[in-house]
């Protein structure tokens, strides 16, 4: 009976462990706006075909552990993911006030912002696992607030899915500009993103004609889907926290969308 247990329990680790290996993770080097970045693509290299591909755009930190991961959950649902380097050349960032220059400056130079997307995008259209016809993006906060102006500058995107990510924008869509399908969620108790800003960012939505959702978790503050946000908010005095429910609905809402627009 003993040997039995032991032989069912090693063929299921056995099965665990092949089951993980399948996902592949390549380092990518790629040019844009006149910088060299560094991305990360994944992808299940078990399965047969083309399948749709989907760019991840990083926090503020930049191009870390965390986009990486979020890639290989991707991975798992049967997609290519690729995690962006928005920064250039893999800088990432400690410290709130280095995380807000890097992210500014790319706010600021929204045609380079532009360019440096495109280059990734064209990078994971062109891997040998992707339908470049069915290409998506999902950002978190700084990568929410990226995916988002790319929807508004008509970069070729079945839809974006931003989470927590900034809603406001200097340059508001035209009407009949948006193509892709756009899915905003937001932490209801961040104080990043004012009543006022997500009353405008509805009604740009509208006024541009634009198939989109914007969802609100009760109780969630900013960057509720990352785990280490909560120790991250006390060391930096910053109202970050990780909301578990809000992080499984969030990621549960973005499948449904993804499944939606590629099909």
């Amino acid at each position: 009976m003993r040997y039995s247990i032991l032989s069912i329990l090693v063929v299921w680790l056995s099965a665990f462990g092949s089951a993980e290996a399948r996902i592949v993770g390549e380092e990518v080097s790629y040019t844009g706006d006149g910088i060299t970045m560094k991305g990360y693509i994944a992808y299940d290299n078990s399965m047969k075909g083309k399948r749709p591909g989907v760019l991840v755009v990083h926090e503020w930190w930049g191009h870390n552990a965390y986009a990486r991961k979020r890639a290989r959950m991707l991975a798992r649902l049967g997609y290519t993911a690729m995690a962006v380097d928005m920064y250039g050349n893999g800088k990432t960032a400690d410290h709130p006030k280095e995380a807000g220059e890097f992210a500014g400056m790319v706010r600021a130079n929204m045609t380079g912002a532009v360019k440096r997307f495109e280059a990734a995008r064209a990078t994971l259209a062109a891997h040998s696992t992707v339908n470049p016809d069915k290409l998506a993006a999902i950002g978190y906060c700084f990568g929410g607030g990226i995916v988002l102006e790319m929807a508004r500058r008509v970069v070729d995107l079945k839809g974006v899915a931003s989470f927590h990510g900034s809603l406001g924008t200097k340059d508001p869509a035209k009407p009949g500009a948006i193509k892709a399908r756009i899915l905003a969620m937001n932490g209801e108790a961040d104080p990043f993103t004012k009543p006022e800003t997500i009353a405008a960012f509805k009604q740009e939505m509208k006024a541009a004609g634009a198939h989109y959702e914007f969802v609100n978790y009760p109780g969630a503050k900013h960057a509720f889907t990352n785990p280490d946000a909560t120790a991250l908010g006390k060391k930096f005095n910053l109202p970050l926290a990780y909301n578990k429910s809000a992080d499984r609905k969030s990621w549960k809402k973005m499948k449904a969308f993804l499944k939606s627009i590629f099909s």
